[in-house]
């Protein structure tokens, strides 16, 4: 390994897929982005990885009567999908296409990297105070890795309702419904809204391996109460997963096969060598590659140094 690779401190991430049910308990890390509270429940210690999905970031509720919690100044990507799903408010996105979207609750925004991408996320002028949801991350495989960058707004993701609730499938398959967002491998993704009193018994794809979050309200699984800011590993091998709640909920449901590949994470970069972090860094500094975002008012994000450990941007 040359020198120049030595120095960057990337985060390793490598499946530890299961080859059978478990139930698993992660607590989130609680980070900060300027004064956004953000609640990280991917990448934790011992669990970098569930299927393809390599990051997952809850922000909010909360409220708010002036200025923008969000504000995300331009920064680059390359080798993954951003997922911005949300439960309330708006956020807006602009990138370095020229795509401009405002994202609000029952749509979902699926960025693609590729070899190389430039984007803001903000909350909008024109808002409601409000602001809650998720933002995650998927690792892009080998094969789809550099292709050219694209965005897709899906301004309906399909609603699948049952008898103690609802399903909101906003990546991937679940009970016969299928979302028009683009992904390039097996995965899975889905917002669980539980009645008072109701249950909802999903089917799971047994080569899939699974994990919930509780995104609001109380959720039992397999008779064990589920915590908030608590990610909860399912493991494989499984058929159907049952959750209930007493008063109401909405569950975070992900999934996919164990990812075959090993990648590297540094700041807003998912690759598999030092090397082509260092030369995406090298890229950004040096204005290639990635263009601009001339939507965004203001100055873009500097690239940490190659010596700090820098860990994923935590509302990319």
């Amino acid at each position: 390994m040359s020198k120049r690779s030595e120095q960057v401190s990337a985060e390793a991430c490598t499946s530890f897929g299961a080859e059978r049910p478990e139930l698993e308990s992660y607590p989130n890390r609680e980070i900060s982005l300027g004064s956004l509270a953000i609640s990280r429940a991917l990448p934790v210690r011992d669990r970098r990885l569930v299927g393809p999905w390599c990051l997952l970031d809850r922000f909010g509720p909360l409220t708010f009567a002036e200025g923008k919690p969000m504000d995300v100044a331009p920064h680059p990507h390359i080798g993954l999908q951003t997922v911005t799903w949300l439960l309330d408010g708006e956020v807006l996105h602009d990138d370095s296409l020229g795509s401009q979207s405002v994202l609000r609750p029952g749509a979902v925004n699926v960025m693609t990297s590729g070899g190389g991408i430039a984007h803001a996320e903000q909350t909008p002028l024109a808002n409601s105070g409000r602001l809650n949801g998720v933002q995650l991350w998927v690792a892009l495989p080998d094969s789809h890795r550099h292709m050219p960058a694209e965005f897709a707004h899906v301004p309906d993701v399909p609603v699948v309702d049952q008898r103690g609730g609802r399903a909101h499938v906003f990546a991937g398959s679940l009970l016969d419904a299928r979302s028009a967002a683009p992904h390039f491998t097996d995965l899975l993704g889905a917002d669980l809204q539980l009645h008072p009193h109701g249950t909802i018994e999903v089917p799971l794809r047994p080569a899939f391996e699974h994990a919930l979050v509780v995104l609001e309200g109380d959720c039992t699984l397999e008779g064990e109460v589920l915590q908030p800011r608590v990610l909860y590993y399912l493991g494989t091998r499984r058929s159907a997963a049952a959750v209930s709640s007493r008063d109401g909920a909405r569950v975070l449901l992900i999934g996919g096969p164990p990812f075959p590949e090993a990648i590297l994470m540094w700041w807003n970069f998912v690759a598999r060598t030092a090397e082509e972090i260092a030369q995406a860094r090298a890229d950004w500094e040096g204005r290639e590659r990635f263009g601009d975002v001339p939507a965004y008012n203001g100055p873009r994000l500097v690239a940490p140094s190659l010596q700090r450990f820098a860990r994923p941007n935590p509302a990319s």
